[in-house]
Formats: structure tokens, sequence, C-alpha cells
């Protein structure tokens, strides 16, 4: 039962010293300002600590306030974030970067509350600012917590579980420590490091050994439990390189659905004779001169698979002008390499080819 769950008491009086001897050192944990510490947990979802820490000084050096980011030119946006992924985060960071100007006046609002009613932000990243940021009893309970946690108890629920969360959090919070901002880093911490999922737990290491029930059971490694998971769907994809006087032709998506908004190399679903590459091309209102055939590659989101069969078309100039509105209404335009190193986002999944 949720109600007969809980954690030991003792855990943040062992914790706490190990955190403040051991930690790692992290640009985002120098000051606890919010807008910081907000900016690293988004970019931190799905990604890797060592791979943030670059993103991470880039973005505040151009955007250093919470009104830079608001009034940020999206193309801009995009190229800062360019590599991280799930651009959804991004825009909604710049979606609730407008509501504290508009609503709080600029100013990081304190209340969990208003915090968790900001765009792209969840319980999770709402706890994450609110204790870090202005040490509030509000537990960030995200993969690595819940891991911890799991052995900590010997819980085989599936952590995929709202209500595994929802009970990890309420056994939080009743034991929640005076320096609560150090105490949601040190839970983040031993699940990273000592904790972390990808190994054999160090718990020789662990200053939490002499409380938890797994290890004097001997089923750390088999923790947490997970729900199975589902098959992503496959899906074949056709992209075309197509280029004409050195300038390469870019196709901006949708605004809804996956990879909104982004510049991406053209590209239509499934696969196609090289006699059918060559009318897609036309029907681009393009000439196709050369076509050849490039290696094959894939690409993995959270829940599709691209399979992708790639071709760099030479295009005939003549007419080029003249085709440029038509292309324009098909959202396609043609830029310089450079150029659109410097000034595009072009998504990871393209990266084999866009280089």
């Amino acid at each position: 039962m949720m109600d007969e769950y809980s954690l030991p008491p003792q855990l943040p009086a062992l914790l706490l010293p190990w955190y403040r001897e051991h930690r790692r050192m992290l640009p985002w944990r120098e000051d606890g300002q919010p807008y910081h510490v907000w900016v690293s947990e988004i970019m931190l979802q799905q990604t890797r600590v060592e791979a943030v820490k670059g993103y991470y000084a880039r973005f505040l050096a151009e955007l250093p306030t919470i009104q830079d980011l608001a009034q940020c030119d999206d193309e801009k946006l995009h190229k800062l974030w360019e590599g991280l992924g799930y651009y959804s985060r991004v825009r909604n960071l710049k979606k609730a970067a407008g509501e504290i100007m508009t609503r709080y006046g600029g100013t990081f609002p304190r209340d969990y509350k208003a915090v968790l009613a900001l765009p792209g932000i969840g319980e999770y990243t709402a706890g994450a600012i609110c204790s870090i940021s202005f040490n509030q009893p509000t537990p960030a309970v995200d993969g690595n917590v819940l891991r911890v946690c799991a052995r900590l108890t010997d819980d085989r629920a599936s952590i995929d579980l709202p209500d595994t969360k929802k009970k990890v959090r309420t056994a939080l919070e009743a034991i929640y420590p005076a320096c609560a901002g150090d105490f949601t880093q040190a839970l983040m911490e031993l699940g990273a490091t000592l904790c972390g999922p990808n190994w054999k737990p160090q718990c020789g290491q662990c200053p939490c050994a002499a409380l938890c029930r797994a290890f004097q059971n001997g089923t750390a490694e088999s923790l947490p439990v997970r729900s199975p998971k589902k098959e992503k769907r496959q899906e074949d994809r056709t992209v075309f390189i197509l280029s004409c006087d050195g300038r390469y032709a870019l196709h901006r998506r949708e605004k809804k659905g996956l990879l909104a908004g982004l510049y991406e190399l053209p590209n239509v679903e499934g696969r196609y004779s090289q006699n059918e590459i060559v009318q897609l091309v036309k029907d681009m209102h393009l000439s196709p001169i050369r076509v050849q055939k490039l290696e094959d590659t894939k690409h993995i989101f959270s829940h599709i698979e691209w399979q992708m069969e790639g071709y760099a078309i030479l295009v005939e100039e003549a007419g080029f002008d003249t085709v440029a509105e038509k292309m324009a209404a098909n959202n396609l335009i043609f830029v310089d390499a450079e150029k659109s190193q410097e000034n595009y986002a072009i998504p990871s999944a393209f990266a084999a080819y866009a280089k």
C-alpha cells in the first residue's frame, strides 16, 4: 500500500556529508540562480552531464537573462540548441520566459505551483528549482532518485508507474532537512555516480549502505524494476541532398509534430526507385542533372526509428530564380553550405547526410 511506504529518516544525516565532500563541480551548482538551474535541468533531460556543459555555457553567454531568452529569435534559439535534440524543450523555455516577463516582471516565481504552471516544467523540474534555488522541501524525483529509493527500500514496484513516483515524492517530503537544496542534489548525485544506472552499484563506497535494504538482501543489481519497453515503430525515409552552385536545399517542417518548425534536409516517407526519385525532385519544381545513391543510415527517436536512404542530387541552375516562389510555397529554401551551418539548426537525425 502507498501509505506504508517510507524512507529512513536518518538518510539526510548520512548523505549530506558525503555530498559536500564528493560532489562534482558543475557550473549550474555555483550560484543556485533559478534561471541557471532551470536551463540546466531542461538541458539535462535525455542528455549526459558532460555533453551539457558546453551547451550550457554557450546558451548563457548568448542569453544571460530571462528577458534575453524571451526575446530571442527562433532561428538563433534553435541553433543554440542544435545537437541536444527534443527541440520542444527549448521552445517551451522561450514560452515560459515570455510568461515570466509578462506575469512576474522578469523575476522567476518562488511558489512551487506557479513554477509548475510554466510551459515545459513538470513536477521534477519544479521541485529541483524550488529546492535548489529557494531551499524549499520540494523533491525532484527523476530516474536517478527513483533508482536510489528503490534500492534503499528493496522496492519491486516499477519506477515507470505514476503511483511509484507519487509514493517516493511523499516519502521524501517527510524526511527533508532544513538544507533542502543540498539534499535534492545529494540524491541526484548518488544516483548519477555510486548508485548509477548502467554499471554495478558501488555499495562499498555508498554512505547509505547501512540503511540500504537491497544491499543487505543482495538485490541491488536487480533494481530498479521497469515496465517492459514498447517496440519502436520503424519508418522508411528517403532523404534528398539537393545542391545547386554550392547551395543546398533545406525544408522547414510544420509547426506541430515531430521536429516541429525546424529546418531539415528534404525527405519523404518510403523508399523509391531512381526513376521515382527523379520525378519527386521534379515535383519540387527542380530539374535534376545527376543522382547519386548514398549509404543508408538510421536515427532512433524515443518512440520511432527512421531507416534512412539518402540521395545526393545536383539540380540545374537554369530558371533557378523563377521557381523560388514555388519552392517557398513548399517551405523549401536554398542556402550556402557555410551559412546553413552558422544559421540553421539541422536536427541530428540528418547528421550523417548534413555533414
